[in-house]
C-alpha cells in the first residue's frame, strides 16, 4: 500500500453551482476568471486536464491527460472553509453554521468582555482582516480593547496588536470565546486569533502566529477514521485547526504556500502507508480576499511549477488528489467565498476508474475513494471514482 496526498488549493472554484444564486454568487467562476482577466500560463496544470474540466482561456484542453479529472458540487449548507473540508472528509451538514452580517449580538459581546476582563470591544461587525486593523488599530493601541469582527463566513474574530495583548494571551482568550461564548445557537466554524504588529499606517499581521478554534467534527471523519484503521495522518498548513487539532498523527504549520510545498516535498520522501491532507491558502486568503486576480495567478503559477517536483516523488501505487474547498473569485466587487464547483484532479491516472469522472454529486466521494483506496470499510456518504 502507498500513500494518499489530498491537496486543497483553497478558494480555487471552477463555476457557480446551480444553487449559487441563493448565495449571491451567481456567475462567479474563480479559475475561469482568473485566466481570463489575467492571461497565466499553466503548461503543467494543462498536461494533467485541468482545462479540460471547464474552458479556460489560457489553459486549453488536452487529449490524453496525465490525470483523471472532473468536478465537485457541495451539497452542505454553506460555503466557507470548515464547511468545504468537513465536507470532503465524509460530513455533510444540513444547517449552515451562524453568520453575523450585522455583527454579534449585545449579550455575546458582553458575555465575552467580562470573560476576560475587558471593557469593552472594537469594530463589531463584517470586515476584511486587513482594512479592520488599518481603521480599527490606531484605537486599539491607545484603549487596549479588542478588535472583534466577523465576515461572510461563520467566524469569529479577535485581533490585537503583538505589543498590547501578548500573542498567548490572544490564544486564551479565543479558546475561552470557543468554549464559552460561540456554542449552541452561536457556534460559529471558527474562532481566529489574528494578531497584527506594526506602526499606524503600517499594521500587518502575524500569520504564523494565527490561530484557528474550530468545532469538534462529528464522528466519522476522514482522518480520524483512518488513524483508527492504524493508518498515518499528517496535516500541512492549516488542516489541524479546522479538524480542531483531531485526527491527525503529526502536523506541520506553514507561513505561505512555498512553505506548503516544501513540506510536501519534504514529506513525500519520508512517508509509508499514510494520508498526507494539506492546504494551500495563499489564494484564497492573500488573493481571493482582496480580491487580487493578478496575485491569485501567481499564486497558481507557483502550484504549476512545483507539480513536475511533486509528481516525480509520487510511486505508482500512490494516490494524489488536487481540489480546492469553495470558490473566491477575485474578479468581483465582493470579497466572500463564492458558492462554486471545485476541481477534481487524480493522479495517477490509471487509479480512476475512468479518465473523465463527470460532475461528482458530492465532496465526500473523496472521503469514499480514500477509504476505497486504503481498503478499509467505507462509512461515508458518496461514491467511490477510484477502479
Amino acid at each position: 500500500m502507498g500513500n494518499c496526498y489530498l491537496v486543497i488549493i483553497d478558494g480555487l472554484g471552477v463555476g457557480h453551482q446551480e444553487d449559487a444564486a441563493e448565495y449571491g454568487d451567481q456567475g462567479s467562476n474563480t479559475w475561469g476568471h482568473v485566466c481570463a482577466k489575467t492571461g497565466v500560463q499553466l503548461p503543467n496544470f494543462q498536461k494533467i486536464g485541468a482545462g479540460n474540466i471547464i474552458p479556460l482561456d489560457t489553459v486549453l484542453p488536452v487529449h490524453n491527460p496525465t490525470a483523471a479529472y472532473g468536478k465537485m458540487r457541495e451539497i452542505s449548507a454553506g460555503k466557507d472553509s470548515t464547511t468545504g473540508h468537513w465536507e470532503i472528509a465524509g460530513i455533510h451538514l444540513d444547517q449552515p453554521f451562524p453568520t453575523y452580517p450585522s455583527g454579534f449580538p449585545e449579550d455575546v459581546v458582553r458575555r465575552f468582555c467580562e470573560g476576560i476582563g475587558v471593557d469593552g470591544v472594537l469594530a463589531n461587525a463584517p470586515y476584511s482582516g486587513t482594512v479592520v486593523i488599518d481603521e480599527f488599530g490606531e484605537e486599539h493601541l491607545k484603549s487596549g480593547k479588542p478588535i472583534l469582527y466577523t465576515s461572510a463566513d461563520s467566524v469569529f474574530q479577535i485581533a490585537t496588536h503583538d505589543a498590547v495583548t501578548p500573542v498567548e494571551k490572544l490564544h486564551e482568550w479565543c479558546q475561552f470565546a470557543r468554549e464559552e461564548i460561540c456554542v449552541d445557537e452561536h457556534g460559529v466554524g471558527r474562532v481566529i486569533a489574528r494578531p497584527f504588529s506594526g506602526e499606524p499606517g503600517s499594521f500587518y499581521r502575524l500569520g504564523d502566529q494565527r490561530q484557528d478554534f474550530s468545532r469538534i467534527p462529528p464522528d466519522p471523519f476522514l482522518p480520524k477514521y483512518l488513524m483508527e484503521q492504524g493508518i498515518k495522518t499528517y496535516s500541512i498548513g492549516k488542516i489541524i485547526d479546522l479538524f480542531a487539532g483531531v485526527g491527525f498523527t503529526q502536523y506541520r504549520k506553514t507561513k505561505s504556500n512555498a512553505e506548503g510545498i516544501s513540506q510536501l516535498l519534504s514529506i513525500m520522501s519520508a512517508v509509508e502507508n499514510s494520508f498526507v491532507f494539506v492546504n494551500l491558502i495563499d489564494t484564497d486568503q492573500l488573493f481571493g480576499h482582496r480580491l487580487d486576480p493578478e496575485g491569485f495567478a501567481g499564486s497558481l503559477e507557483e502550484f504549476d511549477r512545483a507539480l513536475p517536483a511533486i509528481l516525480s516523488k509520487l510511486q505508482d501505487d500512490d494516490l494524489m488528489i488536487i481540489t480546492g474547498d469553495h470558490g473566491n473569485d477575485p474578479t468581483g466587487t465582493i470579497t466572500d467565498h463564492t458558492r462554486e464547483f471545485v476541481p477534481l484532479l487524480v493522479l495517477p491516472k490509471k487509479n480512476a476508474a475512468q479518465e473523465y469522472l463527470g460532475t461528482r454529486e458530492t465532496f465526500a466521494d473523496i472521503a469514499v475513494s480514500v477509504a476505497d483506496y486504503f481498503g478499509v470499510k467505507n462509512p461515508f456518504p458518496g461514491k467511490s471514482f477510484l477502479k
